[in-house]
């Protein structure tokens, strides 16, 4: 009596695949529980967040402004009509306004370009959406002017009064002062002339700076680092005007004018003044993120009541859990104990792509939220292929561990191709989302593809490894009952 034998190469393949599996899934299993104590670690809801040393990571759930409410506006470039705008200056103009942003607090803001002359800027939670927009509006043009010439009565006369320096003028275009100051300082009054004072150095040569606390007196300051050129700059004039006061200004009017005591020729300065903590953080964000190459001016803002926003969650959090359910049941009931392993793993899939959410973190949105339920089905896929092909090889009589490996590798180039094209749309929708500043398509795109590869790696690892176990220490007798045969 002949009987066929397999192909060598699918049998040696098959061998490998079971002594591999067998030697390394105990290894596996205890990388999926480590991973699972964190993951679980990472969404409670008193994470502490992770602190070493200076570094501070806070964990936490980001909400988009569809979820918690908040405000959205729309800035434009506000320039005349027919003025050509750079392509280079808009984006960097992006850039710093989302920079500022991020910088005031709003971490879970959303900044994107809209066209060629506007910007997107969402807000989520803000409850004063126009004083943070004052903040990122203001050209912050900081200058270091000589006032060596002025004696304190005459710099206590300009007040607030904006001044005239010589940044950005040439000789022959600057003009000769002819206004004057009358200002009273207890019984003396003093007449200031407001000449076109010397600029020594701008804001653009800063390299760093920070809101730090005085040791003695314990009053907010600005410190700053200063660029080497701004070094050699700074150098050269605090050692020969020793003695004499140093205005800062910003967009010309005069924040502190200490006095030099001694040589700067380190780079390093603190900024002093009467400083509270809003009003320093304020100015070192103006100060940090330079000047917008291009004014903007705010054209819309929108208002989203956090009423709203928190119907939308409710419903969406009570659709996903009747999704999930179903899927569950259906998994279960058709496919018996493969399915009930597959639903530990999807269970174990919404524990670490949440995780990754909070850590990254990623901000949800509805569609968002969208996208994250939609990766579900690339999991759910990878299993039903898996166990299709598998109770294929277990009905032509191949013994159960064979069949389940057999069934893993047929299935793998279907599933390989669907995710594939499934990340290939996820990133045209991402750059469609950055180049036209549609937050909410770019918004289901991050979320899909970081969903995609968490699901991959559970139906791929997590569901081998534990049907790997189970089939090896527990192997059923009757196929038909347990695995739907």
């Amino acid at each position: 009596m002949l009987r066929r034998q397999p192909p060598a190469g699918i049998c040696l393949i098959v061998e490998d695949d079971l002594r591999m599996s067998h030697r390394n899934q105990i290894i596996f299993l205890v990388l999926i529980i480590i991973i699972i104590f964190i993951s679980a670690w990472i969404v409670s809801p008193n994470n502490p967040g992770i602190t070493i040393g200076d570094y501070t990571k806070e964990i936490k759930t980001q909400l988009g402004l569809d979820l918690v409410g908040g405000a959205q506006a729309l800035l434009e470039a506000d320039l005349p009509a027919g003025t050509p705008i750079e392509p280079e200056a808009m984006r960097t103009a992006a850039r710093i306004v989302e920079n500022r942003v991020n910088a005031y607090g709003v971490t879970e803001a959303m900044v994107q370009q809209a066209g060629d002359k506007r910007v997107v800027v969402e807000l989520p939670g803000e409850t004063d959406p126009e004083k943070v927009l004052a903040t990122l509006q203001q050209t912050g043009l900081l200058e270091f002017v000589d006032f060596s010439s002025l004696t304190d009565e005459q710099i206590f006369a300009l007040g607030d009064n904006p001044i005239q320096t010589d940044f950005g003028l040439t000789p022959s275009s600057q003009v000769t002062p002819t206004s004057t100051i009358t200002a009273t300082a207890g019984i003396t009054t003093s007449e200031v002339i407001s000449p076109v004072f010397h600029t020594v150095m701008t804001g653009k040569e800063l390299k760093n700076v920070q809101v730090v606390t005085d040791q003695n007196t314990g009053q907010y300051q600005i410190s700053f680092e200063l660029s080497s050129e701004g070094t050699d700059t700074f150098g050269n004039f605090t050692s020969d005007h020793v003695g004499d006061p140093l205005a800062i200004v910003l967009d010309k009017r005069v924040i502190s004018a200490p006095v030099i005591n001694d040589p700067i020729t380190d780079g390093r300065g603190v900024i002093s003044g009467d400083f509270d903590l809003e009003s320093a953080n304020a100015l070192a964000i103006q100060l940090r993120y330079g000047s917008l190459p291009i004014p903007l001016k705010v054209v819309e803002i929108r208002t989203v009541g956090p009423t709203l926003g928190q119907d939308s969650l409710r419903k969406s959090l009570i659709a996903g859990a009747i999704g999930f359910t179903i899927v569950m049941l259906f998994m279960g009931l058709y496919y018996r104990v493969p399915g009930l392993i597959a639903d530990i793993a999807i269970l174990i899939y919404a524990l670490i792509a949440f995780a990754i959410f909070r850590f990254i973190p990623v901000t949800l949105t509805l569609p968002g939220i969208a996208g994250f339920l939609l990766s579900t089905g690339s999991a759910l896929d990878a299993n039903i292929l898996q166990f299709e092909r598998m109770k294929e090889e277990l009905r032509s009589g191949k013994p159960i561990q064979q069949a389940s490996e057999l069934g893993r590798q047929r299935a793998w180039p279907s599933i390989r191709d669907s995710n594939i094209a499934t990340l290939i749309t996820c990133a045209i929708l991402f750059w469609f989302g950055s180049s036209f500043g549609a937050t909410i398509v770019k918004g289901f795109s991050v979320t899909l593809i970081l969903g995609i590869f968490v699901s991959l790696f559970t139906a791929l690892v997590v569901t081998r490894v534990l049907l790997s176990l189970l089939i090896r220490y527990f192997p059923p007798k009757n196929l038909t009952k347990w695995f739907g045969l």
